[in-house]
Order: structure tokens, then C-alpha cells, then sequence
């Protein structure tokens, strides 16, 4: 058989890496008792009306398409949860879109905005789909590190460094996974000068908005100046523990809506149904919910970051989200040797920080949404491992 004679995956699939998350989960799945820290998923399941919702919504046949926007009862209920929260008016009919998870909306935002060779300033560390959706756009990633002594919080006096004429959007999570950092009031209002100084477009993942903690969150696009210049995204995986829904949205000014919705309806075309009902249903009775589950990771982040700094792993509090990125460098180890070590001996799964960006080098990111008790045992189980080799012993 010929053999093809050129290279024939494009030169941007090449450029990204796998996903260094994916390679423990592949491990985790073929062995027993381990206790995962590295999914980032609610280990609580979707609340039972939300569920029957989606099933009831199954079982009345409403198994079509809905228009590419979303229903448009889904998008009025986002249209007013947005101006309870912050006070923003977006038009439903215009101005909010449906999408198949915040992952689909993060991609929607780089291509719509991002031409070859533009530039995008993200913390680092940051999720991992941040990168990737960049340079699939064509982009150029710029990052800008954050680091433990602020919290891991993104300061707008580094990324004012960071910007070039090549600078064309600035892409924040808030609050930031894997760190678990929010970004100080301070800090957002310098960035949203710096948006508005340069006339960039922010593009701002509040996917964990529900879980700030100890203080309250708010909005990038709420700030003077910004609506017209933030693409707004967030969805229900997190809030109402249904990530196998995969239901978001973004809210944007309506001119980069529509150039928005030309990548979802050619590539997409709308959110599931029954997903999209059971979103309604969320939004309008889930309240309570997020409420139990928001105190629930709660008292899981303060029992095991402390029982991480009991034990000697240097971990800074994290003000969002339900991850801890504890340092480990001083184990003697690099970040993925930590992990891979730990899975094996200790069958404890944690994500090195280093699949995260250059700064979560050192660090590894344990995702404390599992049960208590899980949490507890975890902490035996990592502080074994680490008395094991501070008396250098080996396996």
C-alpha cells in the first residue's frame, strides 16, 4: 500500500500537546481503591428535579432541534439570573447563546475573535483547553504567570507587560482552576482599564462564578466600560453538578453574538433538548442546591487544605472553585514524578501542575470535590508517602 508522502495533520494540531490530565485518568481507570483528586467533576449527581426535568422532557417527545440560540425560555431565564447577580440587561434574543459546555463557548470566543498571529494574554497557570483553543484559532498564547505569594491571583500590572500591538484579547478564568485563585477586586478593575486603554476584548470563564468563597463575586463585565468589550461565559457543570449535560452560554454584545453563532450552526447547531429543560429547571428551582453544595465543598476546602499544611505541603488558600495546588517541590521530586509516585504506591491521583503552563511547575492540583471521608484517607495516604521518602527510603 502507498504510503502518503506529505504530513498530513495540520501544523496547528501538531503544535498542541495532549492533555496532561488525560494520561492519569487512563491509569486511574485500570486500577483499584484509588482515590481521585484529579477529577475536576462534582462528585455529588445532578439534584433529582433537574434530572426529571431532562426525563420528562424525553418521555413528552421534545426531541428536536431548538433554534441554534437555544430555547429561547432558557435564554430569558439566563437573561434575568444576569441582572439579579450583576446587574447586567442582555437581550435573550440576541445576545445570549446555548452552547454544549463552556468548553464550546471558549472555542466559539478565540474563533470568532482571533485571526492568525494575534495575540492572547491568559494566567498561568490555567485550565488546559485555554492554550489548545488558542493556537487552533491561530493564535499566539502569551502567559502570564502567577504565583503562590499572591495567592496565584493574575495582577494587572503583569499582563500591562505582556501587552504588544500584536495583543488583541485578554482570556481569564475566574475563579482559576487549577489554582483555585480569584482575582482580587483591585486587580480586575486595573485589567478592565488595561482592556479599555488598549481597546482589547476580554474573554472571561466564570464556569465556578457559584463557588467563591468568603467574599462575593463579581463580574469583569459588570465594570464600567466592559460590557461591551467582555464575551461572558459560564454554564451548570459545577453549580449544579451536571458536567455530563454539557450545557453553558455566553453573553456578548450582539454584533459578536451573531459572528458567534456562525461557528455554532455549522458546527454544532444546538444544544441537546433535554439538557437545555433541565437548564430551565436549574435556574428556576436549583437555587436551594447550589446552596448545599456550595457549603459542602465549603468545609472539604477548609478541612483539607489545612490537613495539606499540617502535613507539609506548602498549599496557599484557594478563595474559588474546589481545587488545592499544593507546592511538592520540596519532596525532591518534579511535579509529575510526585504524581506518578503517589498513583502507584499510594493510589492517590493528583494532577501535575506543570500540564497546567510553565508556573504550575512544583505544584500539583488535588481537586477536593470528592466525599469527606475520601478527602481524610487521601490526606493518610499523602502524608505516608511523604514521611516514606523524607527518611529516604525507596520502593
Amino acid at each position: 500500500m502507498d504510503t502518503l508522502k506529505r504530513e498530513v495533520l495540520s501544523q496547528r494540531v501538531r503544535q498542541v500537546k495532549p492533555s496532561g490530565i488525560r494520561k492519569f485518568f487512563d491509569i486511574i481507570n485500570t486500577m483499584p481503591d484509588v482515590i481521585s483528586l484529579g477529577v475536576g467533576e462534582p462528585d455529588f449527581v445532578t439534584p433529582v428535579h433537574i434530572r426529571q426535568a431532562g426525563i420528562r422532557s424525553i418521555e413528552l417527545g421534545h426531541t428536536r432541534y431548538t433554534s441554534n440560540f437555544g430555547m429561547i425560555e432558557l435564554r430569558e431565564e439566563l437573561a434575568a439570573m444576569l441582572h439579579r447577580r450583576y446587574g447586567l440587561t442582555y437581550d435573550p434574543t440576541s445576545e445570549l447563546l446555548v452552547t454544549v459546555g463552556v468548553s464550546e463557548g471558549v472555542d466559539l470566543a478565540m474563533r470568532t475573535i482571533i485571526d492568525p498571529g494575534d495575540e492572547v494574554i491568559s494566567p498561568d497557570p490555567g485550565y488546559v483547553a485555554y492554550e489548545a483553543d488558542i493556537i487552533f484559532a491561530g493564535g499566539v498564547p502569551v502567559p502570564v504567570p502567577t504565583y503562590a505569594q499572591y495567592e496565584f491571583g493574575v495582577r494587572a500590572s503583569e499582563i500591562a507587560a505582556a501587552i504588544t500591538p500584536r495583543t488583541k484579547m485578554i482570556l481569564l478564568g475566574n475563579p482559576n482552576n487549577p489554582t483555585g485563585a480569584v482575582i482580587p477586586q483591585v486587580e480586575l478593575e486595573g485589567i478592565a482599564k488595561l482592556a479599555i486603554e488598549h481597546d482589547l476584548i476580554v474573554a472571561i470563564d466564570e464556569v465556578y462564578s457559584r463557588l467563591v468563597y468568603d467574599q462575593e463575586h463579581r463580574s469583569i463585565a459588570s465594570l464600567p466600560g466592559m460590557r461591551e468589550r467582555t464575551i461572558l461565559l459560564d454554564g451548570f457543570s459545577k453549580a449544579y453538578a451536571m458536567t455530563g449535560w454539557r450545557i453553558g452560554y455566553v453573553a456578548a454584545p450582539a454584533h459578536i453574538l451573531e459572528a458567534m453563532l456562525k461557528i455554532h450552526q455549522y458546527t454544532i447547531m444546538c444544544a441537546g433538548t433535554a439538557p437545555q429543560e433541565a437548564a430551565i429547571q436549574a435556574l428556576r428551582h436549583g437555587e436551594n442546591d447550589v446552596r448545599r453544595m456550595y457549603e459542602d465543598y465549603s468545609r472539604r476546602r477548609r478541612m483539607f487544605v489545612d490537613g495539606l499544611n499540617r502535613i507539609g505541603l506548602n498549599c496557599c488558600e484557594p478563595r474559588g472553585a474546589f481545587y488545592a495546588f499544593p507546592y511538592v517541590g520540596a519532596s525532591g521530586m518534579t511535579d509529575e514524578d510526585f504524581a506518578e509516585k503517589l498513583l502507584f504506591e499510594e493510589h492517590v491521583a493528583v494532577v501535575p501542575g506543570s500540564a497546567f503552563g510553565l508556573a504550575g511547575k512544583d505544584y500539583v492540583r488535588c481537586a477536593y470535590c470528592t466525599a469527606y471521608d475520601q478527602l481524610e484517607e487521601a490526606l493518610v495516604r499523602i502524608d505516608r508517602f511523604l514521611k516514606k521518602y523524607s527518611t529516604g527510603s525507596s520502593t
